[in-house]
């Protein structure tokens, strides 16, 4: 028997809160809801949840606090982040502390639910894969073992986040291949709207400063100019 998904909601507006937990409760969801940042936090550290729908705006510890916790943590939980701060500065942040969505109010319901399918769908898409190609993948001094989830660069681990563990073993499937910005936000990250690529950019860099001897001058992830970003299969 299929498991129930558990949705966590933090947000202080009651209104908007019981709105959301009626349409996910009818799409079969079982929602717990966190009023502040502190009972947002507890919940988030001593439960189990398949999705975190989560505002900035919070008594307590702020939404963004409470994201980087949640990134923090062993245990990969998608994320939504619903804000009154629609500006493309606080998009960027949001998505850059590890945010899997982001959706300004006001938002349509029907929307987020369905975000919030098709980010579970992607999550249990990607688990499966991982389980399916639960062999090491080893590209030159590269190794990337999906299931731990660990990466080691020339016999030493490599400390990533999960986003960009994501961006590297997506890569890491498809050496050669060369992916533009928008589709790597669309198949890594599961969306495709103008306006995030920046974020893309960033995890691109942050990627060569771990992996690559040199990231002035990269020989791993390729600037294909005009098109995109590859990874090259670079030998020791």
């Amino acid at each position: 028997m299929e498991t129930v998904k558990r949705v966590l909601v933090v947000e202080d507006d009651i209104h908007i809160a019981e709105l959301l937990r009626m349409h996910l409760h009818d799409e079969g969801y079982a929602v717990t809801h966190a009023a502040d940042g502190h009972a947002g936090l507890r919940a988030l550290e001593h439960g189990s949840w398949d999705a975190l729908i989560l505002d900035l705006m919070l008594p307590g510890v702020d939404g963004l606090e409470i994201c980087r916790r949640a990134r923090a943590m062993v245990r990969y939980t998608p994320i939504i982040i619903i804000s009154a701060r629609a500006s493309e500065v606080h998009r960027i942040l949001g998505l850059e502390l590890g945010a899997d969505d982001y959706l300004a109010k006001p938002f349509s319901v029907l929307e987020l639910v369905a975000r919030v399918r098709a980010l579970l769908r992607r999550t249990e898409a990607m688990a499966r894969n991982a389980r399916l190609e639960s062999g090491q993948l080893s590209l030159g001094n590269l190794s990337i073992d999906p299931v731990a989830r660990e990466v080691r660069h020339g016999g030493q681990a490599v400390e990533l986040t999960p986003r960009e563990f994501d961006l590297l073993y997506f890569f890491a499937r498809h050496p050669g291949k060369v992916f533009s910005r928008l589709d790597l936000l669309n198949q890594v990250w599961g969306y495709q709207h103008d306006g995030y690529e920046h974020t893309v950019n960033t995890h691109i860099n942050r990627l060569r400063m771990k992996i690559e001897t040199n990231p002035a001058e990269p020989q791993r992830i390729l600037t294909v100019w005009g098109r995109g970003y590859k990874l090259a299969d670079v030998k020791p």
